[in-house]
């Protein structure tokens, strides 16, 4: 019998370091939306012990006053991530065990369904693992100085 698939979210997969959070936000890493999501992502140096993929979520304030919904929503990004973050996690894997910080942002001012909101982040998932780039794909330093 094959292994489990792993469908927890637990403390150490969340983001929470303020170094990274404000790195990932500082500009220049990479970006995509599906609507009503934006997935912002920020490769991160390989260290042991340390989970594959690190995960923020947020909805803002200004879309909606009241904090029933901000957490209904948040609650929504995070069970659809959980059940298809192997998408991210085997992509991680097969480019030799690199990281990943990611951020889901919330644009709309209106409330979906969990389905709608899980297809908007297996597209996103789909599209992030797309651009991560295997170490063998990298060009060498020998061939950037040409």
């Amino acid at each position: 019998m094959g292994q489990q698939p792993d469908f927890s979210f637990h403390k150490a997969e969340r983001l929470c370091s303020r170094r990274l959070i404000e790195a990932l936000f500082s500009g220049g890493n990479k970006s995509m939306s599906a609507f009503p999501l934006r997935v912002l992502f920020m490769p991160l140096p390989a260290e042991a012990g340390q989970p594959s993929v690190s995960v923020l979520v947020s909805v803002s304030k200004r879309r909606f006053k009241r904090a029933v919904r901000r957490n209904r929503v948040k609650r929504q990004i995070r069970e659809a991530y959980r059940k298809n973050k192997r998408i991210l996690v085997e992509a991680l894997e097969a480019a030799g065990g690199q990281r990943l910080a990611v951020a889901f942002l919330w644009l709309s001012d209106r409330l979906y369904p969990s389905a709608e909101v899980e297809r908007c982040v297996r597209l996103l998932l789909a599209r992030v693992s797309e651009q991560i780039v295997p170490p063998a794909a990298l060009p060498s330093d020998d061939e950037q100085a040409m």
